[in-house]
């Protein structure tokens, strides 16, 4: 007999509602009045949905004080459950919060632990409804608190390796961002143009590649070309528009999204592709320095973000020798590597440490 099966062997369970242990609130009175923020500030505003933390306040009055006790907070349109024990405003009042009503009986990190083992049925309606038609109403797994205790203790554990890989991760990424814009930044040095010491040549993106509409591609049957819009990946059909290294360039929608492709692919209207001269410049080359780039500025369109084919050829871009592009590609993919690839680097590690988790916090829920 395993530990797991030890700890829960013969332990009495009760099953509850959640209403009957957890306490619900609006977090409307800590919504801050101010739209000024700033990384220099304190205190976190919280809102609705992936984004989170959508800056930082100087507002001191009305903070809610999760420091002290900490809460669970939702919000109806992901039910994307967060642990939050840091002080912090609200932005939106679609975010909800969950408080235990007496940790004597029920530690609210062990609410949090199970309530992330729901399926997401959201509730159509009003928003108060997720929680007094949904959450409250759902039957929770109440085992003694010392049984309680060790299942938060053990599944802590695994949140913790997951986020000290995750900071580690976010601090790779800066560091990946300083050393690509280092690498890629010429400097002027008595009347010349270096990077890195070699001599560069500027020219614009219309001497160095040639830029491609996408096209339509309902036509072709089901295959395993890979079709890109300006979000990735749309769906696979048989027939590709070009087989060679290749920058894409999002023409509409969310204007830095680069891609760097080196085998046959389709792209749809809302994407360039591109023909890389790479007699000039390597094609990875580009893909590194467009990204240095605030593409966002170019947009000419007062609606939906756009670029054109004719902002974009006449970007200038630093052209040093090939064989020193070559070497700065080499630096920039490792460091490429290890904070973006799913098959190795950090991104893997924290994939699987999220699945150790799951499968441990599902056995130790599942009574």
């Amino acid at each position: 007999m395993n530990y797991l099966e030890k700890l829960l062997q013969g332990v009495e369970v009760e099953w509850k509602t959640l209403g009957d242990f957890a306490a619900y609130e609006q977090p409307t009175k800590y919504r801050v009045k101010s739209k000024e923020y700033h990384d220099d500030y304190e205190i976190p505003v919280l809102t609705a949905g992936k984004t989170f933390i959508l800056g930082y306040t100087d507002e001191t009055n009305g903070i809610y004080k999760a420091s002290e006790n900490p809460v669970i907070i939702f919000d109806d349109f992901t039910t994307a459950n967060k642990w939050v024990d840091f002080d912090f405003k609200v932005k939106s009042s679609a975010m909800k919060m969950i408080t235990s009503k007496d940790e004597s009986k029920v530690l609210l990190r062990y609410i949090y632990h199970w309530i992330n083992t729901l399926p997401s049925d959201l509730v159509d309606g009003d928003h108060k409804r997720q929680w007094i038609s949904n959450y409250a109403n759902k039957q929770i797994p109440i085992p003694p608190l010392s049984v309680q205790k060790e299942i938060v203790r053990i599944l802590d554990t695994f949140t913790e390796l997951t986020t000290e890989l995750t900071t580690e991760l976010t601090a790779r990424k800066k560091q990946y961002s300083f050393y690509r814009d280092k690498l890629l930044t010429p400097l002027m040095v008595n009347g010349k143009w270096l990077m890195n010491n070699k001599e560069v040549e500027w020219k614009t993106l219309g001497e160095v590649l040639k830029i491609k509409n996408g096209k339509d591609y309902k036509k072709f049957k089901e295959g395993n070309i890979p079709v890109y819009g300006s979000g990735g990946v749309m769906k696979y059909i048989d027939t590709a528009v070009y087989n060679k290294p290749s920058v894409l360039i999002p023409r509409k929608g969310s204007l830095g999204n680069l891609f760097y492709v080196d085998f046959p692919f389709w792209t749809v209207d809302t994407i360039f592709w591109t023909e890389i001269y790479t007699n000039i410049i390597n094609p990875k080359f580009v893909y590194y320095y467009l990204q240095t780039q605030n593409l966002a500025k170019l947009n000419k369109a007062g609606g939906v973000p756009s670029l054109t084919q004719t902002i974009l050829n006449k970007l200038s871009i630093p052209v040093p020798p090939l064989e020193e592009q070559e070497r700065i590609v080499s630096i920039l993919d490792k460091f490429d590597t290890l904070t973006t690839s799913i098959s190795e680097g950090l991104p893997k590690e924290i994939a699987l440490r999220k699945k150790q988790y799951e499968y441990y916090r599902n056995k130790l829920l599942s009574f």
